[in-house]
């Protein structure tokens, strides 16, 4: 069976508190979307603004391989002409084959909000239905408030309906408008509607205030419902609308449904969720179902030890159906298996042993208040250091930082001195501050015994403190992360003393990106450091 899927990420999406999309982010949108292959993609209401007038003008030069364009406006209003009404003149300049006709199916709207008689709320939906499908149009119906309304009155919530269908809407929407209804009343009333009119196709449009905006519209689908709305992300107003990147897989990966005209593209699901995030200028979810960076991430050293087993053991899909992929955490509450799991992903040769002594090291510094879940070079370089034939490519003598003040403007020089191969190197460097002029410093001493260090750049530096009811006394951790011409790597240090722990980190990303690096088999270091 076919659910068709209809996007309003670029309409109700916008709502979210803090999404501005401008006209050119929107048809970036579009075509991410498009790519995916989602039926309809409603691109705003052009009654509304001028960006979204801009929209439906745009678009109509954009090639699209599997969707169809929607502009959503209201009915027409109380006492007026659909064919001299400015809502709809609005919908048919869009010129786009589909239209989304919102309406009132609550009484309390009817009477309080639209002030008018439920006899005129009911021509108002028949009449600008019929204009529009007059015209041509295919004719989608957002039945407004609709699980609020039947509650309140039954019989008229039908008869809103019956008046979308007389008008000739090829589907009819019912909305769960203020997200408050549950699984089993979607489908009991979704049950009623197809009872009381057997030939119409229903749609479902869910928003997520009692956080059952997936689960009501999965519901509504396998109540018989023919198409689901829903944004990327979830995003919408209040608590957002159902999320497409939780309802997409589970239709088709879960309940057997065809969603997509290819199961293959749900491959550009994870990519697709992330990109619409970051042209949102949102951070993306790490913990979305499907699509999160932790979605398939193991912690637990009991889960990992299953998952080294069987990959099966604690994932309910292959992640890479959705484009994701599985990842494995270390930190305090790993096992062995993390650890070699880790080597692995490094392409390094580790014992047994070897691994159980960085897993000792690892929950001793962690107690002491490093992070190693987002520092992962700090753990690959351990892991190196463990190997037999390890050789440091230098040896900390002993450093200095000097923070002064001179009329009025801070002054910092660090001066390092190390052995490297049994050669006393002593260099100094002035920096903004005193961990800059320490990697300055550190550069130094090493850039003419390894020159590849002038394409390392320091790209972030992050100070936590875990422990701030010590005061000033607190432990201070710090991440790096450093990233050259093909690959970026985080690294973690942590102390009372802020230079101390600054040293560390940069100790390990120096020496993670000389030798670890060049080899790393992955090519895709997470560049995220924190908690």
């Amino acid at each position: 069976m076919n659910v068709a899927i209809y996007d309003t990420t670029l309409r109700d999406g916008t709502q979210r508190e803090g999404i501005s999309l401008s006209l050119a982010d929107k048809i970036k949108v579009t075509r991410l979307l498009d790519n995916l292959g989602v039926t309809y993609i409603e691109g705003g209401w052009p009654g509304s603004n001028p960006k979204d007038v801009g929209y439906f003008e745009a678009v109509q030069s954009v090639e699209l391989k599997y969707a169809r364009i929607a502009a959503f406006g209201s009915t027409c209003r109380k006492n007026s002409d659909p064919v001299s009404d400015p809502n709809i003149m609005a919908l048919v300049d869009a010129h786009t084959p589909v239209v989304t006709v919102v309406g009132k199916t609550s009484m309390l709207h009817v009477t309080d909000v639209l002030q008018t008689t439920p006899e005129e709320n009911l021509r108002m939906i028949r009449e600008s239905l019929r204009y529009l499908k007059s015209l041509g149009k295919e004719v989608i119906y957002d039945a407004e408030h609709f699980f609020d309304g039947i509650k309140l009155d039954f019989e008229y919530a039908l008869d809103t309906v019956g008046a979308a269908i007389e008008g000739g809407a090829d589907v009819v929407v019912l909305c769960d408008t203020n997200g408050g209804s549950l699984p089993w009343e979607i489908a009991r009333y979704v049950y009623d509607v197809q009872k009381a009119f057997p030939d119409v196709k229903l749609g479902i449009h869910t928003h997520n205030d009692g956080e059952l905006a997936v689960a009501n519209s999965l519901a509504a689908v396998q109540a018989g419902v023919v198409q689901v709305q829903g944004t990327i992300n979830g995003y919408g107003e209040r608590c957002g609308n159902a999320n497409l990147c939780s309802i997409i897989p589970d239709l088709q990966l879960k309940m057997g449904y065809n969603c997509l005209p290819d199961v293959e593209n749900l491959r550009t699901l994870t990519t697709l969720s992330r990109t619409v995030a970051e042209i949102a200028n949102l951070a993306p979810d790490n913990h979305h179902a499907y699509v999160g960076k932790s979605a398939f991430a193991h912690k637990g050293g009991i889960h990992v030890a299953a998952i080294r087993r069987n990959v099966d053991s604690y994932q309910h899909i292959d992640p890479s159906l959705v484009g994701n992929e599985m990842r494995v955490l270390v930190s305090d509450l790993s096992g062995q298996g993390n650890l070699l799991s880790k080597a692995e992903e490094f392409g390094m040769s580790v014992s047994k042993t070897e691994a159980v002594a960085v897993l000792d090291e690892i929950k001793r510094l962690e107690n002491d208040g490093f992070v190693f879940e987002g520092a992962e070079a700090s753990v690959a370089i351990r892991l190196h250091r463990a190997t037999p034939h390890y050789k440091p490519i230098f040896t900390l003598v002993d450093f200095t930082v000097l923070v002064s003040e001179r009329n009025g403007h801070a002054l910092s020089q660090a001066m390092v001195k190390l052995d490297i191969d049994g050669d006393i190197v002593h260099t100094a460097a002035d920096g903004n501050g005193p961990v800059n002029a320490l990697d300055l410093a550190l550069r130094k001493a090493l850039i003419p015994r390894y020159p590849q260090l002038a394409d390392f750049q320091l790209a972030d530096y992050k100070v936590r403190i875990p422990d701030s009811n010590n005061g000033t006394a607190a432990t201070t951790r710090v991440l790096i992360d450093t990233q050259n011409h093909r690959t970026r790597w985080s690294t973690v240090g942590a102390g009372a003393n802020i230079i101390q722990a600054s040293w560390l980190a940069l100790v390990d990303s120096v020496e993670y990106g000389l030798v670890i690096a060049p080899h790393d088999v992955s090519e895709n270091m997470p560049a995220t450091s924190g908690d």
